[in-house]
């Protein structure tokens, strides 16, 4: 792995509270992943939140493989706003300057939105979905018109998102965007969802304090199959085209394949960078892996 790192992006960004609590420092690093025989390389360090290296930076998604959507905010602000930074040309762009918080972004299948979990100015703080244009055309609208709660979602198709509903026990649900149905599914769910290359969807499902296994379901017949238990505590993952899901614990990165391993398999150590707590992470169809450092 290159020992120098890359610092792009010079601005700073706005942003954030949630819920009266201050949100947790957390930066992002990007690597272009590249395979040598079974061993995964971290290749081409860059970090890339140098504009706001002591604020939230957080839930980064791919929009495209030079695009990366994210949800940021200046320590010590009441407020998060959506992100667009383009990794090739080095600019970032501010999408959304709304009183609400917005976390969680995802482009819809249909490419012409991208929706979030909006967290709204009322005494409850509500928690929704809502799906912006990315033209940006006009101010957005709810996605569920009634359903509240919702903590992480992750769109199945069209019409169809697995939701992590929020609540005393946190449940796996269906929901359906044509009527608003919803149905529960599993409770003690973790916060990440993805799909395999066979489109099942994989979570994590928090069997007790000390069992976390990773699942994976058949969203058509609602089969449900064990993959692997996590390493301890972790609970965000990916998945590579080829099938690979990565994990990370503390500052390594770990890899397994259900058809060529037997358990997980360190891939990288990334402490030499500064990187002590991986979390979230988010992979692009080039292979472009990017990580958060930091505690949520």
């Amino acid at each position: 792995m290159k020992r120098k790192l890359k610092v792009i992006f010079s601005c700073l960004l706005l942003a954030g509270f949630l819920n009266g609590q201050d949100l947790p420092i957390s930066n992002l690093f990007l690597f272009q992943l590249e395979w040598v025989d079974s061993i995964l390389l971290f290749q081409s360090p860059q970090f890339l939140t140098d504009f706001n290296k002591l604020g939230y930076n957080n839930q980064p998604q791919f929009l495209s493989n030079t695009e990366l959507l994210v949800s940021s905010a200046l320590q010590g602000e009441n407020q998060t706003d959506i992100y667009l930074l383009d990794l090739e040309k080095k600019t970032r762009l501010r999408v959304t300057q709304t009183p609400e918080s917005e976390y969680s972004p995802r482009p819809t299948p249909d490419n012409l939105y991208f929706s979030v979990v909006r967290v709204e100015t009322d005494a409850d703080r509500t928690q929704r979905l809502w799906q912006y244009p990315l033209d940006r055309r006009d101010k957005g609208k709810p996605v569920f018109k009634y359903l509240r709660g919702v903590g992480y979602y992750y769109w199945l198709d069209r019409f169809r998102l697995a939701l992590f509903n929020v609540a005393t026990t946190n449940y796996l649900t269906i929901g359906d965007t044509r009527d608003e149905s919803t149905r529960q599914l599993a409770p003690d769910i973790g916060r990440c969802f993805q799909t395999s290359p066979n489109g099942r969807l994989v979570y994590v499902h928090k069997i007790a304090e000390d069992n976390w296994v990773i699942k994976a379901m058949d969203p058509n017949t609602l089969q449900v199959e064990t993959i692997i238990k996590t390493p301890a505590g972790s609970e965000d993952f990916v998945i590579l085209r080829d099938g690979s899901i990565l994990m990370g614990k503390g500052s390594r990165i770990y890899k397994y394949h259900p058809l060529k391993d037997t358990t997980w398999v360190e891939m990288a150590e990334l402490k030499n960078l500064g990187i002590y707590n991986v979390t979230r992470m988010a992979v692009s169809g080039d292979n472009k892996l990017v990580v958060v450092n930091g505690r949520a």
